[in-house]
């Protein structure tokens, strides 16, 4: 799934190639991703593409007097198409959900792959008329996202396990599974720990925090984005790498499974050499 620095890079690529171009049509070749009916995709045609924006994982086009909203949820993607686009074809690893077209016929295509399907676009006036961008927290990136502001995030979270309270969209915005492992394991923290936790702690979280977003965000920095993925995979140091050697300390990176997703962690540099049990009722280690 695509996080704040990845969803951070698509604008940056998208909008050097997208601003100021001017849009033939949207294609929706998935009826189910179009999550709005007010404003018809035939709308976009002959407007000009404004710009591209972020909001948390959320990636926004500003086409003429619309904005185009998308959630690339676990399995989307988007892939820049130079030429014309070929008939669509719903066969393959990633079925076509929709495809921007702009007047010289290049473009861009949104993929899903997989048979669970959450891919999500809306045609709004406005991004905040999408629930999703209207009930995020503050961007972690933002200026006025500052370290009283965090411990104020986590006091209120209370005994809440600090793992839930970073992907948990409504407290903060942008990151997920991938990232809140990176900046846990970073911080040397437990996945399990409560949120509300003594100031020095808020201290160490919140500069990992800081430093993990930013620093993968320098790496995807002017990639384009079909070097997004390897990329992500390549800088992450934890997540995803269940059995292989932490590359801090050398112990064996685990993992714990829960119903729709898993987390992993270093044991020796997170909980103190103890490994957490691998259910969803694990007990918390402080």
């Amino acid at each position: 799934m695509p996080e704040l620095p990845e969803v951070h890079a698509l604008v940056t690529d998208l909008g050097s190639r997208l601003t100021g171009r001017t849009v033939d049509r949207l294609d929706v070749l998935s009826f189910a991703v179009l999550k709005t009916f007010q404003i018809s995709p035939t709308a976009l045609s002959c407007d000009v593409v404004r710009g591209v924006a972020r909001y948390g994982k959320f990636l926004d086009l500003s086409i003429g007097d619309n904005h185009l909203v998308m959630h690339l949820a676990r399995a989307g993607w988007i892939r820049w198409r130079e030429g014309p686009p070929p008939p669509p074809s719903g066969l393959g690893k990633s079925a076509v959900a929709a495809r921007l077209v702009l007047d010289d016929g290049s473009g861009l295509d949104v993929t899903e792959a997989g048979t669970k399907k959450s891919l999500a676009l809306y045609l709004v006036a406005d991004p905040r008329e999408v629930p999703g961008v209207a009930r995020l927290g503050p961007d972690p990136l933002d200026e006025s996202f500052t370290l009283d502001v965090f411990a104020d995030i986590l006091k209120a979270a209370g005994r809440s396990q600090v793992k839930g309270v970073l992907r948990n969209q409504s407290i903060i915005a942008g990151i997920g599974n991938a990232y809140s492992d990176e900046i846990l394991h970073v911080a040397r923290m437990s996945p399990f720990k409560p949120a509300s936790m003594p100031p020095d702690d808020v201290a160490v979280l919140y500069d990992a925090i800081q430093s993990t977003l930013r620093g993968a965000i320098a790496r995807a920095d002017g990639l384009a984005a079909s070097e997004l993925k390897k990329e992500k995979k390549l800088g992450l140091r934890v997540h995803g790498r269940t059995g292989e050697p932490c590359p801090v300390c050398g112990d064996t990176v685990r993992q714990v499974i829960f119903a729709d997703s898993t987390l992993q962690y270093c044991p020796t540099c997170q909980t103190g050499g103890k490994p957490l049990a691998d259910r969803v009722l694990s007990r918390l280690l402080k």
